[in-house]
């Protein structure tokens, strides 16, 4: 079989190979999955499932050291930073142990009888994930699709399988048999192949929005149900009367994990007054951020995921036609580092302004009043997330009603909540993660009458 070698962004270095699946492969996935939801697992009940999601939850805790040195050396996160996601990932597990037992049906009266509702799993789940947050946004699908009694086929990002590989095998004595199965590879053959299963009920996406299409279009074939995370352009929004010193202090809204963030807050729309000071300070502040060895204390950014991306990242910049007011250049050395980058004098329509660049990379732009700020926020194909800075509470929800996007937070650069359902508008995607909405995605609704 064909290997996929998996290469240390900092260093340059190969870490090791994993083999690169096949459609074969898939296929023998999918037909595991098939029986661990046709056996025991697929007959069990909330309280079975929620052990036994608390169980890995529990294995994550106890390796959560090793998980988070494998994150570092494969996707280049910062080690603080990784830590922290491992255990962020294990409270995913136990939030979705506790949320099993809540997917009930309901009674209705009927005429001549009563009506049912049983809420029952979807059966095999195709889980392709990302190359930014590969444990994180797995437990964001795995987690409620085993809550919910679903198996599942995961699909890791060809550049960033290890910890996804590591969590299969804190899995296989917790979990039955073919509940749990992962196929490292490429997108084009064995993310293909899972999409196009027939034997596939749901497939969860996260990921470019160009991919999400062609996602749908072939799930289409099937007719499988889809949901995507995709790509965002989100917008930091400042008012005059915000505290500057918070707003141009969240320099980590578009910097952390080095911009590889769908969430990023790419774009800074700053009210005309606050303009000049609010960009003073935030070159300011973004000049402190060490950029360096992922492994060190201290380290802000590590390097971006791979070389090919870091030439996108880079192509971004060149083209722009202006120059930035810091960073814009590929540091020397080995490794794929790029420090934070922020640019002035941008068109709004530019491609800068209007791309999802996923890197450090930031725009900011003025504006007059509340309908321009609304109307900039607005003017992408985008609406994933996006932040609200005023002591305005008036202004502060009008504005929030007005922006169309998946999550808003105000006077925060917070996106992202285990208890809150999280998703895009427009072409950010459909569906939602996170929540207890989050089991309805895994999950059928089937109507019973019963007659009198």
């Amino acid at each position: 079989m064909t290997s996929l070698p998996i290469i240390n962004p900092a260093t340059g270095q190969t870490i090791t190979t994993v083999p690169a699946g096949t459609a074969q492969d898939i296929d023998r996935a999918v037909q595991s999955a098939q029986a661990a939801f046709d056996g025991a697992w697929g007959q069990s009940v909330p309280r079975d499932r929620t052990a036994a999601l608390q169980k890995l939850a529990a294995a994550m805790r106890e390796n959560a050291e090793e998980l988070a040195q494998l994150e570092c050396a494969n996707v280049g996160k910062p080690i603080g930073s990784a830590r922290g996601e491992i255990g962020y990932a294990a409270r995913v597990l136990d939030y979705y142990a506790g949320l099993a037992s809540t997917a009930r049906g309901e009674t209705v009266g009927l005429s001549g009888g009563l009506g049912l509702t049983l809420r029952e799993p979807l059966g095999v789940c195709g889980l392709i994930v990302p190359w930014n947050f590969p444990l994180v946004i797995t437990l964001w699908k795995l987690a409620p699709a085993l809550a919910m009694g679903n198996t599942a086929v995961i699909k890791p990002a060809e550049w960033t399988p290890l910890t996804v590989l590591k969590l299969a095998e804190l899995a296989k004595d917790i979990l039955p048999e073919g509940v749990l199965n992962v196929v490292t590879g490429t997108g084009a053959e064995a993310g293909a192949a899972l999409v196009a299963h027939p034997g596939v009920r749901k497939i969860s996406f996260t990921g470019s929005t160009s991919t999400g299409r062609t996602i749908m279009a072939s799930a289409a074939q099937t007719v499988k149900r889809v949901s995507l995370e995709l790509g965002g352009k989100s917008a930091s929004i400042v008012f005059a009367d915000a505290d500057l010193d918070k707003a141009a202090g969240s320099v980590m809204s578009v910097f952390d994990n080095t911009g590889q963030d769908c969430c990023a807050r790419s774009r800074y729309l700053v009210e005309k007054s606050l303009y000049a000071a609010f960009v003073e300070r935030f070159v300011e502040n973004s000049k402190k951020l060490v950029v360096g060895d992922p492994l060190a204390d201290g380290t802000d950014l590590g390097p971006l995921v791979a070389a090919a991306h870091r030439e996108r990242v880079h192509g971004f910049v060149e083209r722009a036609g202006v120059k930035p007011l810091i960073g814009g250049e590929k540091l020397d050395g080995p490794g794929c580092f790029y420090g934070p980058t922020v640019f002035t004098g941008i068109a709004p329509d530019a491609e800068l302004a209007q791309a999802e660049v996923f890197g450090p990379v930031v725009t900011i732009l003025p504006f007059t009043d509340e309908a321009e700020a609304i109307a900039l926020a607005n003017g992408t194909l985008y609406g994933l997330s996006g932040s609200l800075w005023t002591t305005d509470a008036a202004r502060a929800m009008r504005v929030a009603r007005a922006v169309r996007t998946g999550a808003l937070s105000v006077n925060s650069s917070s996106s992202v909540h285990l208890e809150l359902p999280f998703g895009g508008y427009g072409q950010s995607g459909l569906g939602r993660e996170l929540g207890p909405q989050a089991l309805d995605a895994y999950s059928e609704v089937k109507s019973v009458y019963w007659a009198q």
